[in-house]
């Protein structure tokens, strides 16, 4: 996003949310969209090139609901000053339904207040369309797989894997609600050197005797042995081993919330051929090539620091030679987008990953990185490294028996993911509203609590369509309706930049304006119209805070 540094009479911040707003068709202005719709028609009549605006939302309210610079883009290659132009736009909108005041500021910007209409419509909206509210169909037509944790069947997930596991999901949820068709993938090796130390670790630990050198050493391979059966046991071990621990794996990311909806096996692509097919065609394309007895990828003409091997001198292909081939597979699948969800530590991946692609001869935008910061585990801002059913690293296992899957996706979904997570148990556990997921998960709780008391106190609040909006003028009532018409924007911003994050403070944002609603406004009075309307507000603004947090995988409960 690009940074904010002028200081004018627009504003002097901004939220951060930002639409590239295509113009919908007799959309009501209550938004981005209907603006766009306005801006481009009046750039029309002005004789100007159709233009997709931008808008943003200034943080203070002087400055009105939306801003465009549209007319600041245009200036120079329409031969005009920024704020003649500016206002010629201004003067081609006039007064616009649902559109109260537009103005001009500052060297050129438009800014714009929206009417009382546009605020009531919000709320239909968001009480109409119910968990549809927010969804948008940018990208209608188009699939992407998200490919995130794929953690080999060698051991338990440990924190690190949980952050993946919800940034991946999540990430998967926004495109989804963006219009993508999406599938989640969960890949792993079920071939080579690795598995075979892992089956021979398991099998020491059967016989009582302590695994390889180089073999797997954690003392959840004792309990995974001592859980084999005599037949599996007398059977092919490293089987039956990765077998039970990708289905351990499976149920944890259950408990998370978290379900794939294909899990791939690198086995499948040596046992298809796909490997030989891709080496083969990378060398007819005459980017692959044999030197001191291996075959190389010149990955190098294509901004990789060395090239990379793909057969050794034996013969057999690298894991590099499977990721190739495995991204020729999502392709071949037909994904628009393959999305990797990799650790930190993986960032040498990118690079390569690019080149796989180019020498495929693949869009740039095919495939897509999205790097993670690791996570660091605290009690009562005490480093906890130590499991104490086990004395190894903590797993995820523990850490959700311990927090619950609610708290750990909301905390491990809160912060970008080029940012370290400093996770807290103590904190994350406590009951105050210092807690954020606490937080935001009373707001819902508090706004059942709401319904109930109306109900109980024999309210009628009649249809949504019917309801007195027009008497909600209050400010905390007008701010707590900025906040509900805001969740469109951005899931759409979220999805796509790939920051769930986002949502999270969305989440944060919109419950403190309720509490401050809540705390200035009563919603069941001795007004029955008032009454109307504010119930109204609150079902709305419940709304939006559970698809939020569904979108997050977090519940929105009734009750706490």
């Amino acid at each position: 996003m690009r940074p904010h540094t002028r200081t004018d009479d627009r504003t002097e911040d901004m939220t951060g949310t930002e639409q590239d707003a295509a113009a919908v068709p007799g959309a009501a202005v209550s938004g981005p969209a209907g603006l766009a719709g306005l801006v481009r028609a009046a750039l029309v009549a002005e004789g100007l090139p159709d233009a997709e605006p931008a808008f943003e939302r200034p943080r203070q309210r002087q400055h009105g609901d939306w801003s465009t610079n549209v007319a600041l883009k245009l200036a120079r290659p329409a031969g005009r000053p920024p704020r003649e132009l500016a206002a010629a736009i201004v003067g081609r909108i006039g007064g616009a339904p649902g559109v109260e005041e537009v103005q001009v500021a500052g060297p050129g910007f438009i800014n714009f207040r929206l009417a009382h209409s546009a605020f009531e419509e919000t709320i239909r909206d968001a009480v109409t369309l119910g968990e549809a509210y927010g969804r948008g169909d940018a990208g209608r037509g188009r699939r992407a797989q998200v490919e995130f944790v794929s953690a080999n069947p060698t051991g338990p997930l440990h924190v690190g894997h949980g952050r993946q596991a919800a940034l991946g999901d999540a990430i998967a949820g926004l495109l989804d609600a963006t219009g993508w068709e999406v599938e989640r993938e969960y890949y792993f090796n079920d071939a080579g050197n690795q598995m075979e130390r892992f089956g021979a670790s398991v099998a020491a630990a059967a016989r009582g005797e302590e695994p390889p050198e180089d073999g797997y050493h954690g003392a959840y391979v004792a309990h995974l042995a001592a859980e084999l059966t005599e037949e599996e046991l007398a059977g092919d071990i490293t089987e039956a081993a990765y077998g039970r621990m990708l289905e351990r794996i499976k149920s944890t990311l259950a408990a998370f919330g978290v379900v794939f909806d294909s899990y791939f096996g690198e086995r499948a692509l040596h046992a298809s051929g796909a490997i030989e097919r891709v080496v083969g065609r990378l060398r007819e394309a005459g980017h692959a090539y044999d030197a001191a007895g291996a075959t190389w990828l010149r990955t190098t003409a294509f901004g990789d620091d060395k090239d990379r091997v793909l057969l050794r001198a034996d013969g057999r292909p690298t894991y590099f030679a499977a990721d190739c081939a495995y991204l020729a597979s999502k392709v071949a699948r037909g994904f628009d987008r393959c999305i990797y969800v990799l650790g930190a530590d993986h960032h040498g991946y990118v690079t390569r990953l690019h080149a796989i692609a180019a020498a495929e001869g693949l869009p740039d935008d095919r495939v897509e990185v999205v790097l993670h910061q690791f996570v660091n585990l605290y009690r009562a801002g005490v480093p906890v490294r130590m499991s104490k059913r086990t004395g190894d690293i903590v797993t995820f296992d523990e850490l959700l028996d311990e927090v619950g899957p609610d708290a750990a996706r909301y905390t491990l979904l809160r912060f970008s993911a080029d940012a370290t997570i400093d996770f807290d148990i103590a904190e994350v556990v406590r009951a105050d509203r210092d807690n954020p997921v606490y937080y935001v998960q009373y707001s819902s709780a508090r706004i059942a609590g709401i319904m109930r008391t109306a109900s109980e106190r024999g309210v009628r609040p009649g249809d949504v369509d019917d309801a007195p909006l027009h008497l909600l003028v209050h400010d905390a009532e007008l701010e707590l309706v900025r906040r509900i018409g805001a969740y469109p924007e951005t899931v759409a911003f979220a999805a796509e930049v790939r920051a769930p994050h986002r949502v999270a403070r969305y989440a944060e944002e919109l419950a403190e304006a309720f509490h401050k609603f809540y705390t200035e406004c009563q919603v069941v009075g001795d007004d029955a119209e008032l009454t109307r309307a504010r119930y109204w507000l609150c079902v709305a603004a419940r709304q939006a805070l559970a698809n939020a947090l569904g979108l997050l995988g977090v519940h929105a409960p009734e009750r706490m």
